[in-house]
């Protein structure tokens, strides 16, 4: 199995558009790829999405719309399972991506949510992704994608070396 974990930050409070993604890929159960980048998101940013994330206006100046990164990510994507913690948000904001700028990918995505996953597997405690971090030692820098989605793909990991059936908490997502 191929798991993409991805994560998304967005810079304003309607998540229709992202301002990073990060991809960290897992196959085999070991992490054999990753990808960062910034995303010029062409709209405005809300000072509480700068203050969280340290990405403002100035700081994507230079970096691609989400059409042209789309084009360098979307082998990756299609890849695998799309994998996320609290999944629901990163698949949402994919999905308002592709629709406002009319790419057209496929209809639906197969995907995992590490807290859905942890929520069964470890059901008495938090399933935040700093909390979780802290449970298993798991290095993190909090809102940064490549950090976060690395720190997501390292909770699956550990999911799967306790003998999990991880493959139970796949879903479909609609994107269209």
């Amino acid at each position: 199995m191929r798991y993409v974990v991805f994560d998304v930050e967005t810079p304003n409070r309607y998540n229709d558009r992202m301002s990073a993604i990060g991809i960290t890929v897992i196959e085999d159960g070991a992490v054999t790829d990753s990808f960062f980048s910034l995303v010029d998101p062409e709209t405005h940013f809300d000072h509480f999405n700068t203050k969280l994330t340290g990405i403002s206006a100035e700081s994507v100046i230079g970096a691609p719309a989400f059409p042209k990164l789309w084009e360098q990510i979307e082998p990756i994507m299609s890849s695998g399972i799309l994998v996320a913690h609290n999944a629901v948000f990163d698949m949402s904001v994919l999905k308002k991506c592709l629709l406002n700028y009319g790419i057209v990918w496929k209809s639906t995505a197969k995907y995992l949510c590490t807290v859905q996953a942890g929520r069964r597997l470890l059901p008495d405690i938090e399933h935040k992704l700093d909390a979780m971090c802290g449970y298993y030692g798991i290095s993190l820098d909090h809102h940064k994608a490549d950090s976060d989605s690395r720190a997501c793909a390292e909770i699956l990991l550990r999911y799967m070396e306790s003998g999990a059936d991880i493959n139970s908490f796949i879903r479909t997502y609609r994107l269209t």
